[in-house]
Parts: C-alpha cells; structure tokens; sequence
C-alpha cells in the first residue's frame, strides 16, 4: 500500500522514532493533543502562506504552497469538527518548543534562508506523519481512521518542502539536513515539560 512506503521514506529521514514515552502520554491527555492537532494544521497553512508572500517570484514554490495552505486548512477545519463533536472547547495553548527550536537553526542570508526553512517544514512535515502512524492503532475508530486519513497527504507534503529545498539550493541539500536532524533528535528524544503534538516525551 502507498501509505506503507510513504512511512518507510519519512523513517529513513527522521533521525529518530517517537519515543513510546510520549504516546503514552498522548493517550492520557487526548483533548489536549487534538486541540493542539488543530493549532499545527493552522499554523501550517499559515506558513504556506507566508512563504508565498515572501518568495513570489518563486513559480513552483507559489503552486506547492497554495495547495499546501488549502490542505492544511480543509484539515484544520476536520479536527475542528471532531472537537466539537466530542464537546472539546478550543482553548488557546501555548507553542511547544519544538518549531521555535528548529527554526533556530536557520541562516539568515538569502537563499540559504529559504532552503534552511524549507528544511524545517519538510522535518515538521514527517513528523507530523509518523506520529499520526504511530496515535493511530491506539486511537478510537474514528480518530483512527480520521489520522491514518492524512498520512498520504502529509507524506506529500514532506517531499515538496524538500524538493523545494534542493530546488533553491541548486543541488543536494544533505549537509543542512543533517544540521537539522540533529537538533531535531533532541527536541523529540528529550524530556519536555508540556504535551504537545511535536514535543518530546513528557513523564509524570
């Protein structure tokens, strides 16, 4: 199936797995994580569309990333029906550390500036899918199947941001994965102090 080989391809570029840590404490805590579900799909649109505003020479980019904004808001749109069908209040939360973290690392001058950000989606990207692969089994069946739902779109996500990085960088971009990885290993292998979707384990 599709789905399966999307999953090999993002675990071959993630430098780790979710530790079985935080999925257990996803699982204690799940208004909490679809509330913050909703928040990363709204941010992800956004993001999409501020790359379009700041980069709108770039054609390709321009098109990617309208899709992309459309998906991530036609999904911020379903785990909102989901909360109030389950009486869920969208509460604000605060950000996890996560995107703050990686976003870091990004160089300042142009066009490393795009391709480092680029990078940065592409991690969130995979991540957000393999957590989805990793919550499903566990979840009710219509969470379940609602997050098995979004792997294809989000693995595909995954692979635009990168080839949007190679694309601006003008070849591989291996080495600024690499930077990235490792500090990405460390917000996702770390004790965190707050759940979220992109955090790290959490113990009580």
């Amino acid at each position: 199936m599709r789905h399966l080989s999307d999953l090999a391809e993002l675990r071959r570029f993630l430098p780790c797995a979710t530790p079985d840590a935080w999925v257990e404490a996803a699982l204690r805590e799940p208004a909490l994580l679809l509330i913050d579900h909703a928040n990363c799909e709204k941010k992800a649109a956004a993001t999409a569309i501020n790359l379009m505003y700041r980069y709108s020479g770039e054609l390709q980019l321009q098109h990617k990333m309208s899709r992309l904004a459309r998906e991530e808001l036609r999904h911020f749109e379903q785990v909102m029906a989901l909360l109030a069908a389950r009486g869920i209040r969208y509460d604000r939360v605060p950000a996890s550390r996560y995107a703050a973290g990686l976003h870091a690392l990004v160089r300042s001058r142009e066009p490393a500036r795009l391709v480092d950000t680029l990078i940065v989606g592409a991690f969130i990207e995979a991540r957000s899918c393999e957590r989805f692969a990793k919550l499903a089994p566990h979840l009710d069946a219509e969470l379940g199947r609602f997050y098995r739902s979004l792997l294809r779109s989000e693995a595909r996500h995954f692979r635009d941001y990168l080839a949007l990085a190679k694309a601006a960088a003008g070849g591989p971009v291996d080495d600024a994965i690499a930077r990235f990885a490792a500090r990405e290993r460390e917000l996702i292998e770390s004790a965190d102090t707050k759940l979220r979707f992109h955090s790290g384990p959490v113990y009580t």
